[in-house]
């Protein structure tokens, strides 16, 4: 079981970073479609970039679901926790660069995705495949619940789904969101 887990999640991770870094082009390359936006980079801010891998991934973990889903009854909460993580070291990353060293080269941001990514990928193997009682899949004290349900994670990413793609067209002026080469917000 453990190699099928390493296995799946190396398909993972191809495919969220093939995916990603496609996604970077495809608002340009479909004409500024606002239906590929909202999926879609947009434009060059953080904000954006953390999308290309959010869209990726929950997508992979929709595919993965209808065959692995029930095997694991902890399956969204790894995938929330895993997501989140990689989706988070974007701008942790990035600004932690550029706080460092001061504008990173493209190269650098170009590693940042890849890192985040297996970042992502590397915490949910280790939860799928750790031994004894997996923290996600009970609560620490017997016949309780766990912190939070399959169906709340679940939730949770539709949740941030909606938020990236609205975000894209009702943009918070904030410089998570600003793209540092036009000096615009959003679309």
């Amino acid at each position: 079981m453990k190699k099928k887990v390493l296995y799946r999640q190396f398909v993972g991770f191809l495919f969220t970073s093939v995916a990603g870094a496609l996604l970077h082009f495809v608002f340009e390359i479909g004409g500024r479609n606002p239906v590929l936006g909202a999926i879609a980079s947009v434009n060059e801010s953080t904000w954006e970039h953390m999308k290309l891998l959010f869209f990726p991934s929950f997508l992979y973990a929709l595919l993965e679901s209808r065959a692995f889903g029930r095997v694991y009854p902890f399956f969204w909460r790894t995938k929330l926790a895993g997501i989140s993580l990689g989706t988070l070291l974007i701008p942790v990353l990035f600004y932690t660069a550029n706080g460092a060293f001061g504008k990173t080269p493209d190269l650098f941001n170009i590693l940042f995705f890849f890192i985040a990514a297996a970042g992502e990928y590397i915490l949910e193997t280790h939860i799928f495949t750790s031994t004894g009682k997996c923290a996600l899949e009970q609560s620490p004290q017997k016949g309780k619940r766990p912190v939070i349900s399959e169906r709340a994670a679940f939730a949770a990413l539709c949740l941030s789904a909606a938020a990236f793609a609205a975000f894209t067209f009702r943009t918070p002026r904030l410089p998570l969101f600003l793209d540092p080469v036009t000096g615009t917000y959003g679309i």
